[in-house]
């Protein structure tokens, strides 16, 4: 395999400071609480549906809200260029919004399962035929479900720290925080950061920590976390390529699976990708970044978005304000590209010839071209 060419782009971090460390505005939007089949959901959405392109969906993970767990990436310049061809739609899982008030006694929380079937209703009210799902932790989990459920309304999923697998984590969390006091709020911070983040990035763990204490409902909170943690195993298989690819349960969408390379979930992210379908998944792990890289690297994830769309077919160009007025096609995979190795566990295509070529074009435009050999092949993308 030839060397790939390692191309410096310029990366542009959010910058946590005390004025703004917790600034997580919406902008433009119309705020709507939508009747379901196991009870309201408040969204969000930006911007209307534009012809018969799908609307980005998003759904955020335990701790957080969709304005704590997306806006850093969607107030983003470069992603913002991205969506001016979308229409957005924000999902606050039951009782995490802003202001949510707590459930009345004896309340049950909705599982994982029934918070995907609440999804269809969104659609419906919003008059959305199709979406691309981005989720986070246990968002990515619901996001999962829907699209296993409902493949004919899901045309591409970026899957950030997803778990398909049924084990719960807070024994795990507890362990890992020796010496603290494992109440919620630290439980949650435990399975969002790793050892070194919660003690090397203090910024960006105090903002964070604080709005998990003060800014979500604690009581609303631990009965998201209860259902994230007995949540059912996704029982997904990988395909055999030409063999059982309509009988096996598996995602029949494009997918991106997102994971920061000290994130506690990469595990959980390698074990997600060994179990589905070769030829229309990418596995990126994100350099230099935790737990969090839709805030942390903002820049780099909207860039992964931007390949992720083209593959699938829409906005051939964009101009992204880093890349000093490339268009995309010629700026090249560079970036993504930058780390190539072959392992089982690393599977990367998309979801057609089309998607295949340009591909191959971009990584070509950063010294290298994807080995033209039988069977699937099998790629971890760095950045």
């Amino acid at each position: 395999m030839d060397e790939l060419q390692d191309v410096q782009l310029t990366e542009i971090k959010p910058l946590l400071t005390n004025k703004n460390a917790r600034n997580f505005q919406d902008f433009d939007c119309q705020e709507h609480d939508i009747e379901t089949p196991h009870g309201v959901l408040h969204v969000t959405m930006r911007g209307l549906p534009k012809g018969n392109r799908p609307v980005i969906l998003t759904y955020h993970d335990i701790g957080l809200n969709h304005k704590s767990c997306f806006n850093t990436l969607f107030n983003y310049e470069d992603m913002q260029e991205i969506t001016q061809h979308f229409a957005v739609v924000h999902v606050d899982a039951p009782g995490q919004q802003d202001g949510a008030p707590p459930f009345p006694s004896g309340y049950r929380y909705p599982t994982m399962d029934e918070l995907a079937e609440m999804l269809p209703s969104v659609m419906t009210q919003l008059k959305v035929n199709s979406v691309i799902g981005i989720g986070v932790g246990a968002g990515a989990y619901v996001l999962t479900r829907f699209a296993l459920n409902n493949p004919s309304l899901v045309e591409g999923l970026v899957l950030i720290n997803v778990d398909p697998c049924a084990e719960g984590w807070i024994d795990w969390a507890a362990s890992k925080l020796t010496g603290w006091t494992s109440n919620l709020v630290d439980i949650v911070m435990g399975h969002h950061f790793s050892t070194d983040e919660l003690t090397d990035n203090q910024e960006l763990i105090q903002t964070y920590r604080l709005h998990i204490a003060q800014d979500i409902n604690q009581d609303n909170l631990a009965l998201f976390c209860g259902s994230y943690q007995y949540r059912q195993d996704l029982a997904i298989e990988r395909p055999i390529v030409g063999l059982n690819e309509d009988s096996v349960n598996t995602l029949t969408c494009p997918a991106l699976l997102v994971v920061g390379d000290t994130s506690p979930a990469v595990e959980a992210v390698v074990e997600c990708n060994s179990r589905l379908n070769p030829t229309k998944t990418t596995l990126l792990k994100m350099a230099d970044c935790g737990g969090l890289p839709q805030v942390v690297q903002p820049g780099k994830l909207a860039e992964a978005f931007k390949y992720f769309v083209q593959g699938m077919g829409y906005i051939p160009y964009v101009l992204l304000s880093h890349l000093s007025n490339e268009s995309v096609p010629s700026a090249g995979m560079t970036r993504l590209a930058r780390s190539r190795t072959t392992s089982s566990s690393s599977i990367t295509s998309m979801d057609s010839s089309r998607s295949r070529n340009n591909l191959n074009s971009l990584l070509e435009g950063g010294g290298g071209a994807l080995d033209s050999q039988s069977g699937p092949q099998t790629m971890e993308v760095s950045c």
